[in-house]
């Protein structure tokens, strides 16, 4: 895995300064991380794979590739403004590989927009819609993968007590289940929102 996403950095940066070296040691430091379960390097391969498998469709693939790269690169389950760090910790570093002040804007506003979900007013291209759908594949995975995953995701939050984990987590699981879409693309909606839900509601009635 490491070397597939040692190559994808060097195909993304490829062209731009030689601090990209250092850039990627940062973020697979980052990703790296023993409290990481789920929001690790796993998850960033994923969705880079994803993001392979329909390049075609894409108008703007390096956009989402970077934004892979940064949007969880800060994260603590005690903050409540992870994507915001990330999304400065991209802008400062993007900028120093002189990557063009549209791009790094463009990704910056979908990193802050992975913290929900939901897209600002203005941006609800395809690329964008995308980016959103890749992040939450996960939701759609094997009843057993999913099953992984929630368990995952429980250890990233252990620091709280099971009570107000599952208080929470149910939050977030209400929050997507009421909504009348969870996936933006029809490409993504069309083969995933089904059992996106079914694994949403089973997780839901096992909290319960």
């Amino acid at each position: 895995m490491l070397d597939y996403l040692k190559s994808n950095w060097k195909n993304l940066t490829s062209g731009y300064p030689a601090i990209k070296d250092e850039f990627f040691d940062i973020l697979i430091q980052a990703y790296s991380s023993p409290k990481r379960h789920y929001h690790n390097l796993t998850h960033i391969a994923s969705l880079l794979k994803l993001t392979d498998e329909h390049f075609s469709k894409l108008q703007s693939p390096d956009v989402i590739r970077f934004t892979i790269w940064y949007h969880d690169v800060v994260y603590n389950v005690l903050k409540s403004n992870n994507e915001e760090k990330s999304a400065v910790l991209a802008k400062k570093q993007m900028s120093e590989l002189n990557v063009k002040n549209s791009t790094v804007n463009y990704c910056c506003k979908l990193i802050v927009a992975t913290k929900t979900h939901s897209l600002p007013k203005g941006l609800n291209s395809f690329d964008a819609k995308f980016m959103m759908d890749i992040d939450l594949s996960i939701l759609s995975v094997s009843r057993e993968n999913y099953i992984e995953y929630t368990k995952q995701i429980h250890k990233e939050y252990s620091i709280y007590p099971d009570l107000l984990y599952k208080k929470g987590r149910k939050k977030v699981l209400k929050h997507f289940l009421n909504k009348e879409r969870i996936y933006k693309t029809d490409l993504f909606f069309q083969h995933h929102e089904k059992k996106a839900r079914k694994n949403l509601a089973y997780e839901l009635e096992f909290l319960n």
